[in-house]
């Protein structure tokens, strides 16, 4: 083996690790990720250069060490695995999704952190002596919660060891936190002088996205006359890559010399990736992700172009947001380290050199919702927030996540795993998808719901809407109900139609298509289902099949069910959110399609993509996968809830329409014969609006109004101190509805059959003494008359304050002091449309 920066860590690893849990600080590129693993395993001690010994010896047990090394990515995942059994003879498998190659002989596992969570939960990792894991400092919310499980299996196990690696990490303060005896390994890597250049025009000016393009053209026009090296480029996302790539395009003439350009993100193929990891006899310009930042190393890099920008999740109004977001310091460093493994280099940030940046980049527990790693941990024996993390979990999201997995029935109200949850953890998707492939009622409706829940859970997008008239009118042929979740779910399953099959019109992504197919037939095998190559084909006009489906699915999950806001047609609402129709949906915008035919008001929404919106607070949501549905097809699933129209009751059975309100809109109206709770508040409505007692409302409402003001003058108090009686009627101000409910609940009154055996004098109020009811309201009138101005009269009495509000009148100018009643020790104001000025 060639010499390494970390080798000269290698007698004080080897020390150490006996009786400690080790934090290893190096710079990128010193070989911690291909060293340490094989340090650990035998006695813990591979010497440099030692390639027969290989670290085989085995623990005074008799058997041999096993290391499991968590890789945050499956690209690094892969190139490490690979990269380490070239250089070892030591047995080096790796386990991703869909793809196994570690055995019970195998010593050092690269695996993913999802597929390390799984082993946890089955077998407690009993059968590893040592789990590194690697790029601790990106802090996603899978590898926080395994460091915290990993912390307290460690203390029932002594011989375990738990090593953490970074390039750029707070040491110290991880150290703390693993044991009081846990060591800090720290050193520099072989730096090469790299040259930092900022291309923003002003030393203040942050990273933008707008005009990155052509920014990252300009950066690797210079770049391409300074250097023979590869250039790296940072971009944030897929769509940035291929915008890139496409702009830089004519540089590969220009150049005059064999210049290639690659993209490296997650959604390439394994062959793609081999080729960007392989040294190449001509120049490249590779377009990454983050996923170049850490781990993986690109040989013949000399040049970075640093955008400064990535896309980042995080909490926002209760929800995880995707957004684009500036890179903190630490990635800085991490970027630039990247121009400068082998050779002298340059790195060109597209900001300036005062530019404002944080130092390091929030953890993901801090910023995401947190129902997957509570669920992870519950399937473990723990709950979630008593587990000790690095960094305090926020108390909101805790609860948020509480209240989701209790709703599904996947932790019960101790915070243990239930049967139910125990079905959900080990299915390789988001919970709410396992949660609604186990509610489905049978194997058909499950089949939907997983080839659905496979389409949706692949990282790049399965299928684009056709963008010329035709193919969309083939599209509307071959799936004719409109339906996102049928069309995702006839592409998984069956053979493509021309036009979608098409690779140069590329509506479908083959790779995520072949990848939606294989982890479909994963969850269909873990529950005993067919395969989809053995399942029939969907049949797009099976409507009772849909209905079924559909009727099954907001049972489980009722808050999927959205209806159109009534003046806003493209926004949606559940009652607790709203969503926007995405570019990306078939879901009808307008209200009429060009056949004329009403379009749906309703929708289940399966996949929402939330985004920060303007403000400080807004999020978008935009509906990415709908299933649009009628408001029948939302009663028929018993949603929203009934309330009294404002129709009169008909006839003399005294039916009345009663509607169904879900999420604000009226989704339904019937006739209906109501009693108990409901006609008493039909009764109430009757009289309040002089159909029932005509003349007995307003008085009513007179004589309230006229006892709340001699309640909050204390005058109650004194009329029953002097009569020694007990104020039944409260010391609460009474209100007209509340009361009417209640004293026709003391008569008995159940319809409006019941009002025949009552009179009206049985609902009057008493409240104000008769003998002192003309005084008290000529002291305090409801209504004014004067001079060519009708008022109505307001009391606020804890306020001390009278507002005069204009009913009716010729007189331009308001009421004088002189002429109003004495009010004495009230502030006295007037009030015209909007306009309030005080009365003197």
């Amino acid at each position: 083996m060639n010499s390494l920066p970390i080798d000269k860590l290698y007698q004080e690893f080897k020390s150490a690790i006996k009786d400690n849990h080790l934090v290893v600080e190096s710079d990128t590129g010193s070989g911690k990720s291909t060293r340490l693993p094989l340090w650990c395993v035998g006695a813990g001690c591979v010497e440099v250069g030692d390639r027969e010994r290989g670290g085989t010896e085995p623990k005074e047990d008799g058997k041999l060490r096993r290391v499991l090394v968590v890789e945050p990515r499956r690209v690094a995942c892969l190139a490490l695995s690979s990269f380490v059994s070239e250089q070892t003879e030591l047995k080096v498998g790796h386990a991703i999704r869909f793809d196994s190659t570690v055995t019970d002989d195998t010593q050092i596992a690269f695996v993913t952190p999802g597929i390390a969570l799984r082993w946890l939960q089955e077998t407690g990792l009993a059968s590893f002596d040592t789990v590194i894991i690697d790029e601790f400092h990106e802090r996603r919310w899978d590898t926080d919660l395994l460091l915290a499980m990993l912390k307290l299996k460690a203390q029932s196990s002594p011989e375990f060891r738990i090593i953490l690696t970074s390039a750029t990490i707070d040491g110290e303060r991880l150290t703390r936190y693993l044991s009081k005896t846990a060591h800090r390994l720290v050193t520099e890597g072989k730096r090469f002088h790299v040259e930092l250049k900022f291309q923003a025009s002003e030393s203040h000016h942050l990273p933008d996205i707008r005009g990155v393009e052509q920014g990252v053209k300009t950066a690797v026009s210079g770049l391409l006359q300074e250097t023979d090296g590869d250039i790296l480029v940072f971009l944030p996302g897929k769509r940035e890559i291929q915008s890139a790539i496409q702009s830089c395009q004519p540089l590969i003439m220009a150049s005059g010399k064999p210049l290639e350009l690659l993209a490296l993100h997650g959604g390439i193929s394994p062959q793609e990736q081999k080729n960007v990891l392989q040294q190449a006899d001509h120049q490249r310009v590779i377009f990454a992700t983050n996923v170049a930042e850490t781990s993986l190393t690109i040989p013949g890099v000399s040049a970075v172009v640093d955008t400064g920008l990535e896309r980042r999740t995080h909490q926002r109004n209760g929800r995880t947001v995707l957004s684009l977001a500036r890179i903190s310091k630490a990635s800085c460093d991490q970027r630039m380290g990247r121009a400068g493994r082998t050779q002298n280099g340059i790195c060109i940030r597209l900001w300036g050199k005062n530019a404002p940046m944080e130092a390091m980049t929030p953890p993901e527990v801090q910023r995401e919702e947190l129902v997957e790693p509570m669920l992870a941990a519950a399937c473990c024996g723990y709950k979630l927030s008593e587990l000790k993390f690095v960094d305090d979990l926020p108390l909101k999201s805790v609860a948020i996540a509480e209240q989701k997995l209790l709703a599904m029935g996947a932790i019960d109200d101790s915070g243990l795993i239930t049967a139910h949850g125990k079905k959900l953890s080990p299915l390789p998707i988001d919970t709410q998808f396992a949660h609604l492939i186990s509610a489905m009622p049978d194997d058909i409706c499950r089949g939907l719901m997983i080839d659905l829940a496979g389409a949706l859970s692949v990282p790049q997008g399965l299928f684009k809407l056709p963008t010329s008239e035709f193919d969309l009118k083939l599209l509307s042929e071959w799936e004719p109900l409109g339906c996102d979740a049928f069309t995702l779910i006839k592409i998984v399953r069956e053979k493509l139609p021309g036009f979608l099959g098409d690779a140069d019109a590329g509506y479908v992504h083959r790779g995520a298509r072949k990848e939606a197919r294989m982890l479909a037939n994963q969850i269909r095998s873990a529950l005993g289902l067919q395969s989809i190559e053995q399942s029939s084909a969907l049949v797009s006009k099976d409507i009772e099949l849909r209905r079924r489906w559909l009727l099954a699915v907001i049972k489980a999950a009722p808050e999927l069910a959205y209806v159109r806001r009534e003046k806003r047609i493209t926004a949606l609402g559940n009652g607790f959110s709203e969503a926007q129709i995405g570019r990306v949906s078939r879901f009808c915008s307008e209200l009429k399609g060009v056949d004329g035919k009403e379009r749906a008001l309703g929708a289940v929404i399966f996949d929402l993509h939330s985004i920060a919106g303007k403000g400080a607070k807004q999020t978008l949501n935009l509906a990415s996968c709908m299933a649009p549905v009628s408001f029948n097809f939302l009663l028929e699933a018993q949603l929203g809830e009934e309330r009294l129209g404002d129709t009169k009751e008909k006839g003399q059975s005294h039916k009345l329409v009663v509607e169904t309100i879900y999420a604000g809109r009226v989704i339904g109206s019937r006739l209906k014969k109501v009693e108990g709770e409901q006609a008493i508040e039909a009764i109430v409505r009757s009289i309040d609006v002089g159909r029932q007692f005509k003349g007995l409302s307003q008085r009513l409402k007179n004589d309230i109004a006229a006892w709340n003001i001699w309640l909050a003058l204390g005058k109650a108090k004194e009329q029953f101190a002097e009569s020694g009686q007990i104020n039944s009627l409260g010391e609460e101000p009474l209100v007209f509805d509340v009361y009417l409910m209640e004293r026709l609940n003391e008569l008995g009154v159940e319809s409006f059959d019941d009002l025949e055996l009552i009179e009206a004098d049985d609902l009057l109020f008493e409240g104000i003494p008769d003998w002192l009811r003309e005084e008290f309201d000529s002291l305090y009138p409801a209504k004014l008359i004067l001079a060519d101005l009708k008022l109505t009269v307001e009391y606020q009495a804890k306020r001390k304050l009278v507002t005069l509000v204009y009913a009716n009148g010729s007189r331009k100018t308001g009421p004088k002091r002189w002429e109003l009643p004495r009010w004495q020790g009230w502030k006295i104001q007037y009030r015209k449309a909007s306009r309030v000025i005080d009365v003197k």
